[in-house]
């Protein structure tokens, strides 16, 4: 492997990394470059990724909860958070070896799962209405201008941060406070990012 992963973040699994890699190759799946890292797809639908972390190796398949999992080894790695994704972690490059051939049966059905279409997608978030915000923006058309520039996240981002104050006292100071940074053009979360 000639640049790191940078799904490994512990840099102490490159051996067994390009093992499952080498796995990976004996099927139709393809390498992609996405979010930094390597993600093994068909049709351009994302089947699997891989990481390194401190204390084991994971193969992650995206829509691994409609794998049949009958060897009970892919585990949730944030239970009630994570929907469809599922990992296999293995400490060892003989746990990776020993499992080679269900490792290709599980990537296999991973990927006639994806070609047949069996796959969860991802849940549209409910629209935020700011009524306070709303207002401000009919009396001000400049802010209503300058808002209208904000992608849908970053748009987003501004009602929940108005919306989630419980008192209307503190929604009203939240639009101060951001009103400035609509009119320049500041995202609310952008000296995070």
């Amino acid at each position: 492997m000639s640049e790191k992963n940078p799904w490994n973040k512990t840099n102490q699994w490159e051996e067994e990394l390009n093992l499952v890699i080498s796995m990976i190759a004996k099927t139709e799946l393809v390498e992609m470059t996405k979010w930094g890292g390597s993600v093994y797809t068909i049709d351009n639908k994302n089947v699997v990724g891989l990481g390194g972390f401190k204390s084991y190796l994971a193969i992650w398949f995206f829509n691994g909860v409609f794998l049949k999992d009958e060897a009970q080894v892919l585990v949730n790695a944030q239970e009630g958070v994570t929907k469809a994704l599922r990992q296999w972690r293995f400490q060892s490059k003989e746990g990776i070896i020993k499992n080679e051939k269900l490792i290709l049966q599980y990537l296999q059905e991973a990927i006639t799962n994806e070609k047949a279409g069996i796959s969860k997608k991802p849940e549209k978030k409910e629209a935020i209405i700011s009524d306070l915000l709303n207002l401000e923006l009919k009396n001000n058309t400049a802010l209503a201008s300058a808002f209208e520039t904000f992608s849908p996240y970053k748009q987003r981002e501004f009602l929940e941060y108005v919306e989630s104050a419980k008192q209307e006292k503190t929604k009203l100071t939240r639009i101060e406070k951001i009103k400035p940074m609509i009119l320049q053009g500041i995202g609310l979360n952008d000296k995070y990012r």
